[in-house]
């Protein structure tokens, strides 16, 4: 058998997959529901798909405490590996070690998957936020969905019995490492930029995407499926769109289009490094890092998630960063520019973002046509058109998505 050109995963030669089927999927979903169950929070089965189809390659399983801290403190598992982002199960009660449980998923009431409890152990969850988020804000969506969770987490080893209604309900982009993998070396593509989505495409992703293709055989344009905060767009709605403006903008033999089934973190900085480790899983030899990659409110600076990864130890992660400056719309250069490429002033210059596009459209406010392509504005008025009464969230401006912000 040809040995891959491609990169490998994340600390490991192979993926790691752990998601069971046939048979021995059948027996183990029968054995399932003979053992204690435990319910998970949608972040909780988001992972543990993850999990399953070797999205965090090299992990079998939810962190113990050792591994825990290490991340948390030095982006570092026990064994050396490095790692961003805890991640964890949590439950109200502690479990005997060697205990096996039925994870059920709170959102669906299926069976998911099974574990064998290694540990239980009790967290400061002020330390986990302050390490990971920088802050502990409650404000802040990511701190929240700490703070929520139960006094105790679980570590130990999972079997996955299912991808619950990720598989049908996106099936036209949800994708496994596997199958991302074999569609690259299909293409003979060795260079992939991914680039991460959680809002449909405007202008300035449109142009990142370009110049990633421009340095790359290909670009993996790789978004979100799990939940986000409240106001964000759902994700049917950002498929349409970036359907769309692949079939209108672009030249598909260039792009590969995926969906992933994980929930926002919104850790700026840290999730961008997450991102970076299983998009290696998925194949990918960089990720697009570009102006507040992953962040909420004001809580990061514009490059915080660039600076980061310039601190990282030499070998922590062979997918690197493509690092890109602000992007914007120049009326004098009559087109899209970045800092670096651009000689006018701000007032020359139309700032884009996702968090402006959405207050403009969720207010019924007008929406420059250099902002986003017509087929996409179609599409994204038509669902705010379709929004009920209590739908609509209010969409706070801050300063990254103005063009205030300092570099």
């Amino acid at each position: 058998m040809q040995k891959s050109e491609l990169i490998s995963p994340h600390g490991s030669d192979t993926l790691r997959i752990l998601l069971l089927d046939g048979k021995e999927r059948e027996e183990e979903l029968k054995r399932a529901e003979t053992l204690p169950k435990v319910v998970m929070s949608s972040r909780e089965t988001g992972d543990l798909i993850f999990l399953g189809i070797g999205g965090f390659t090299p992990l079998e399983g939810f962190m113990g405490q050792d591994d825990w801290k290490g991340v948390c403190q030095d982006m570092k598992m026990a064994n050396g590996t490095f790692w961003p982002i805890p991640i964890t199960l949590s439950h109200d009660e502690k479990i005997a070690p060697g205990t096996e449980i039925c994870l059920v998923s709170g959102e669906t009431n299926e069976v998911m998957g099974t574990m064998t409890v290694n540990e239980s152990y009790q967290i400061d969850k002020d330390f986990e936020c302050k390490h990971v988020f920088t802050t502990a804000d409650t404000e802040h969506p990511g701190v929240q969905k700490v703070m929520e969770q139960k006094a105790w987490n679980l570590g130990g080893p999972v079997k996955v019995l299912s991808e619950s209604y990720f598989p049908k309900d996106f099936a036209a982009i949800y994708q496994r490492p596997a199958e991302s993998r074999k569609l690259f070396e299909e293409k003979g593509w060795k260079t992939i930029a991914a680039m991460q989505l959680r809002n449909p495409m405007h202008r300035s992703h449109e142009y990142l995407a370009k110049i990633a293709i421009e340095v790359s055989d290909g670009v993996y344009i790789h978004q979100l499926v799990g939940q986000l905060k409240p106001g964000d767009i759902p994700a049917d709605v950002r498929v349409r769109c970036i359907d769309t403006l692949v079939e209108n903008y672009f030249d598909k033999s260039r792009v590969v289009q995926g969906g992933y089934p994980l929930d926002m973190r919104y850790a700026g900085p840290r999730e961008g490094l997450l991102h970076a480790v299983f998009r290696q899983n998925f194949g990918c030899t960089h990720m697009i890092i570009g102006r507040d990659h992953a962040g909420v409110g004001d809580y990061y600076g514009p490059f915080d998630a660039q600076e980061i990864f310039h601190q990282l130890p030499e070998g922590s992660l062979k997918c690197k960063m493509l690092p890109i400056d602000w992007t914007f719309w120049c009326y004098k250069c009559g087109g899209m520019c970045s800092m670096k490429t651009c000689p006018h002033g701000k007032e020359d210059r139309l700032f884009l973002s996702g968090t402006a596009l959405r207050k403009a459209l969720s207010e019924g406010g007008d929406v420059p046509a250099e902002f986003s392509r017509p087929e996409v504005l179609a599409i994204l008025r038509e669902y705010y058109a379709g929004l009920k009464d209590g739908e609509r969230v209010e969409v706070k401006m801050h300063a990254h998505a103005t063009g205030d912000a300092k570099r």
